[in-house]
């Protein structure tokens, strides 16, 4: 008897595999970081073939540590980094450029040109996304417009796009000897190439990027009875086994937490921040600069909607603490540096390093420490970085509450910047409210596990679900209200100091 559900997580830094019994508790897992491209200032790209490798290596791993089999996996999910394009030849199984990441600048021109001559808001209409350089569409244009070959290759059929769960799950059916090409209504809806309404490609929009329709995947539900497809004896789980799950991160860690109701809100920290709300099955279209985005579809039920808040940089920043400035070893020793000052010592960081994303969406903006004077220290400066994480999140729930009426009385929080407690606790002192870790808290595989399972009847229900959540710690505000105005006040300002940095044209 099958007694497990497996979650393939290909994130922006790192892949893993997460194994989880049917308490929805951790059975296993393993993890392998990939490298971070950067050709020149604003690109960012990833290497498919590393993903790949990276791939079958945690998973093997991890079954291997587990000590389990195929036959003891009911099915297979997988989830993903989304909007990062990949363009392959279905004939070789070889990528034409490496992989264009989300946080990819390239496309500000394109994007620009969208919003100049109106079909940006086209793209707004059907689509629910802002002409911006963080989604695919734009990303499969720069593809086709300066790689050699690759518009002939997609005339004839050859070169395929999909974002890295299309890559992924080709790979794991058979690659080039029948490889499935497919994605989910999640992922799709990241391209601005989808109806939202219809949840399928538009020849409209395609027309907007010139982009052939036979390049991209085949969208079905985010939890699929019918399977994707199943992994093959040679493959990474060396059985076969059922792939019946597919969700973009953001949407997975919102099923991993279980907001299934009206008014749920997730918040995930990790390369950057992103806060979902589940607005069921209504398009509720944003009027302060959020995404109305596919939350999930189970099975031939009727999608859910939700509004999303993107922001580009958050555990990033500590990132660039650790590898670029070399203030700190670890990720972990912000929380420490951090935690030998009171406050920010009058410093305010925001991390534009790819422009802001919601509700801003500044593709001129850039990064800014401003406040500095000869007493700030580097300690200052972590605590600035934890607080502009807080800052930005409260700027996305401030611009949730106005367009969706829904006042959060509590944030869902996971991803791993939650295992930072000066960072959680700044969270609840910036909101104003109080803040809750659930005891898995890398739920965006375990969102993977679920759409997979319910699938196949490893779960029989979401009801079923909301039972499995129990939550790790909470914090409570400790901040003043007039702290906490005077505080959001000088970010706001901050704020307002990177725009105009870049020219976009």
């Amino acid at each position: 008897m099958a007694d497990v559900v497996g979650a393939i997580d290909q994130g922006t830094t790192s892949t893993r595999f997460m194994i989880f019994d049917r308490g929805g508790n951790e059975v296993g897992r393993y993890q392998l970081e990939h490298e971070q491209i950067l050709p020149r200032a604003g690109w960012v790209e990833h290497n498919p073939i590393e993903i790949w490798t990276r791939t079958v290596a945690v998973t093997r791993t991890a079954i291997h540590a587990a000590d389990l089999t195929a036959a003891d996996f009911a099915a297979l999910g997988v989830t993903n980094q989304r909007e990062t394009t990949v363009v392959w030849n279905r004939r070789t199984g070889r990528p034409y450029y490496n992989a264009i990441v989300w946080q990819d600048t390239r496309t500000d021109r394109i994007a620009a040109a969208l919003d100049r001559d109106g079909r940006g808001d086209v793209i707004r209409r059907k689509a629910g996304l802002p002409p911006a350089t963080y989604f695919s569409g734009g990303k499969i244009q720069w593809i086709l417009e300066n790689v050699d070959g690759v518009r002939q290759a997609a005339e004839r059929g050859e070169a395929i796009f999909g974002n890295t769960d299309s890559w992924l799950l080709w790979n794991l059916t058979g690659g080039v000897n029948g490889g499935v090409h497919v994605t989910d209504v999640t992922n799709a809806s990241r391209t601005m190439l989808m109806d939202l309404e219809s949840l399928a490609w538009d020849d409209e929009l395609l027309s907007f990027f010139d982009i052939p329709r036979a390049m991209l995947p085949e969208i079905r539900p985010s939890s699929d009875p019918g399977r994707y497809g199943t992994t093959l004896p040679a493959g990474p789980l060396e059985g076969e086994v059922a792939i019946t799950g597919d969700l973009g991160d953001q949407q997975a860690a919102t099923v991993g937490q279980v907001c299934f109701a009206v008014g749920e809100a997730k918040n995930t920290y990790g390369t950057g921040n992103f806060m979902l709300l589940n607005t069921g099955t209504k398009l509720v279209r944003s009027t302060n600069g959020l995404l109305t985005t596919v939350c999930y579809q189970l099975g031939a039920d009727a999608p859910v909607y939700a509004l999303e808040g993107s922001i580009a940089v958050t555990g990033s920043a500590v990132q660039w603490l650790r590898d670029q400035l070399r203030i700190i070893r670890t990720a972990a020793e912000s929380e420490t540096l951090a935690a030998q000052v009171p406050d920010n010592g009058g410093i305010y960081f925001v991390p534009a390093f790819s422009g802001l994303f919601a509700p801003y969406w500044r593709s001129d903006a850039r990064g800014a420490i401003v406040g500095l004077s000869r007493f700030n220290t580097n300690a200052h400066l972590a605590r600035a970085t934890l607080e502009a994480i807080c800052y930005q999140t409260r700027d996305v729930m401030e611009a949730m509450q106005q367009d969706s009426g829904v006042t959060l009385d509590v944030l869902k929080v996971d991803g791993g910047v939650t295992a930072n407690d000066l960072c959680m606790q700044l969270q609840a002192d910036i909101l104003g409210v109080p803040v809750s870790r659930p005891v898995v808290a890398e739920t965006t595989a375990l969102g993977a596990a679920y759409a997979a399972g319910l699938a196949v009847g490893f779960w029989p229900d979401t009801d079923g679900l909301r039972a499995n959540w129990n939550e790790s710690r909470r914090w409570q505000p400790t901040w003043t209200p007039e702290q906490r105005a005077e505080g959001y006040r000088k970010w706001k300002d901050a704020v307002q100091r990177t725009f105009g940095w870049v020219n976009v044209g």
